[in-house]
């Protein structure tokens, strides 16, 4: 399973940590899978421990590891293959397996992972004789309490493929029905693109609880660890044509917490119809996800087309008890990517159902500039309001939603099939002043019930600037809409923020798209 650069440098980069082994770990002399002699375990149990811990000073234990693992080579990791056979449960009627993934390179902090079978948990103990490694560099004797760098699961559909991993710091990722990863999402985000340097909590310890026979749901808990906080999470995954993951979270904060990011989603953005940027390769384009779909807590569907922009951008949507959220992968059109290798129009997309109430806060979206496709560089998240307290108990729970399709999505309105953008003003006509034009397309709904003489209109704010040409009009093409017009900027550089929809009447036809356009310093922008 390949990680981003962006991942694996941060994983490398940052003091993450696994908890104190002594309390925590249960040394026993089990073999991978042996469930006996186990230790009582309950979520209400990790809550506890994770609320306790959060009394003690954060301790790191990066690169608590022998120096023969800390010095592999990209291609030495990459002959670390863990052998099916020794596949936990792969000797029973269980619906899952698991496979583990072994320590170094960019993955240095131990991960200790338990078998729960009836309520009691026994750990994994590091064996060597699990892994084939065709390395040049020898391993040496390797401890029996080393422990893993994380886990993926296998479904009993197909258990030579993943169906979901945990790798890497808190982010896990996982497969619909097109068994295609993509995008990413994590346990927690801690100050991302402020000032100073971002927190990545880590997920130190993972339980797994057997399945019983006949039974299709896996369940997995994990304990979050990181300066400012601990937590506990526990997992339900349910596969299907989405695979479907209900998460309740457990946040105990050391220190008060002003940036935290809830159901925080990464995923890629390098080239795409709206920004070419970055359009060098032979591929039209190449991203995880093309947009961020929102529904308001008022019932306002939103979506915000992806891009990899000159300059880090953050986007912030304030809202009151969200309905969802989700970076979504809508163009599901081979021709448009071309990539018969990674598959981008193959790649899930992933929704956020918050259950209850969250309460204020904000949607928030951030966009790193990139230069290829190895770099994570997109983030989105819920952020609360109010910072996150020391000494108090914050829970969270969601429902995560990876597939195709997001299980939740307008039906009486029509939603944006394409954004694309280029030199405004109107052809054979000698151009007086720079403009940006963009042409967004709408698809299902009501627009497929309308007559040729329906006066459709295209209702267009802006923050600053001058719109003009506008216009919307049938598209039978794609049996829907069409709004176009061009944007003058005026001499400013600062970004202009754009809103847009289409109405009948005074009804809405479509969900409403919304944009953050950053004019080209005036010395750049060409007339032609």
């Amino acid at each position: 399973m390949d990680r981003r650069t962006l991942i694996k440098t941060l994983i490398a980069g940052v003091g993450a940590s696994a908890l104190p082994l002594a309390p925590l770990v249960w040394a026993q002399e089990s073999e991978l899978s042996s469930g006996v002699n186990g230790k009582p375990f309950s979520y209400a149990w990790l809550k506890g421990y994770a609320r306790e811990l959060a009394g003690h000073p954060y301790i790191s234990h990066e690169g608590e590891l022998p120096q023969s693992l800390k010095q592999l080579s990209w291609d030495d990791y990459q002959a670390i293959g863990f052998q099916e056979d020794h596949a936990l449960w792969a000797d029973s009627d269980t619906a899952f397996q698991v496979q583990l993934f072994h320590l170094g390179l960019y993955f240095q902090s131990p991960v200790q992972i338990h078998e729960v079978v009836d309520g009691k948990a026994t750990m994994l103990r590091y064996n060597p004789d699990f892994f084939d490694y065709q390395g040049e560099q020898p391993l040496g004797d390797l401890p029996g309490n080393l422990g893993y760098a994380g886990f993926r699961l296998h479904y009993q559909t197909n258990f030579s493929l993943d169906l979901a991993a945990f790798l890497g710091a808190s982010y896990f990722r996982a497969v619909g029905a097109e068994m295609q990863y993509g995008m990413s999402a994590r346990g927690l985000a801690i100050d991302t693109a402020i000032d100073g340097d971002e927190e990545f909590p880590r997920f130190s310890a993972f339980w797994l609880e057997k399945p019983k026979p006949g039974s299709h749901v896996m369940r997995v808990w994990a304990l979050l660890d990181s300066p400012s906080t601990t937590g506990a999470y526990a997992f339900v995954l349910d596969p299907g044509r989405n695979m479907v993951m209900d998460v309740d979270v457990a946040l105990y904060p050391r220190q008060e917490i002003n940036r935290a990011g809830i159901a925080p989603l990464t995923s890629m953005y390098q080239v795409g119809e709206n920004n070419r940027r970055m359009g060098y390769d032979w591929r039209p384009e190449i991203h995880d996800s093309d947009g961020l779909a929102m529904l308001s807590g008022s019932g306002e569907w939103l979506w915000r087309p992806l891009e990899n922009p000159a300059h880090l951008r953050f986007n912030s949507f304030s809202d009151n008890n969200p309905q969802g959220f989700g970076l979504l992968q809508r163009d599901r059109n081979f021709d448009h990517y071309q990539d018969d290798g990674v598959f981008y129009d193959r790649r899930p997309s992933v929704w956020v159902q918050p259950k209850g109430e969250w309460g204020k806060g904000s949607i928030d979206l951030v966009e790193i500039p990139t230069v290829d496709e190895t770099f994570d560089n997109i983030v989105a998240f819920w952020h609360p309001e109010e910072p996150l307290k020391p000494g108090q108990e914050y829970l969270y729970a969601y429902r995560l939603h990876w597939g195709e399709r997001a299980p939740v999505r307008p039906q009486e309105l029509a939603t944006v099939q394409a954004t694309r953008t280029g030199l405004g003003g109107v052809v054979g006509q000698k151009r007086e002043y720079f403009s940006w034009r963009f042409a967004v397309d709408f698809a299902g709904g009501m627009l497929e019930m309308l007559g040729d003489d329906a006066e459709v209109e295209a209702v267009i704010s802006a923050s600053r600037g001058e719109v003009e040409i506008t216009s919307a009009r049938p598209l039978s093409a794609i049996n829907g809409y069409r709004a176009m017009f061009d944007l003058v900027p005026g001499e400013s550089e600062e970004p202009i923020d754009i809103r847009l929809y289409l109405r009948l009447g005074d009804e809405p036809l479509t969900e409403t798209w919304v944009y953050q356009y950053s004019p080209p310093p005036v010395s750049e922008r060409k007339l032609y």
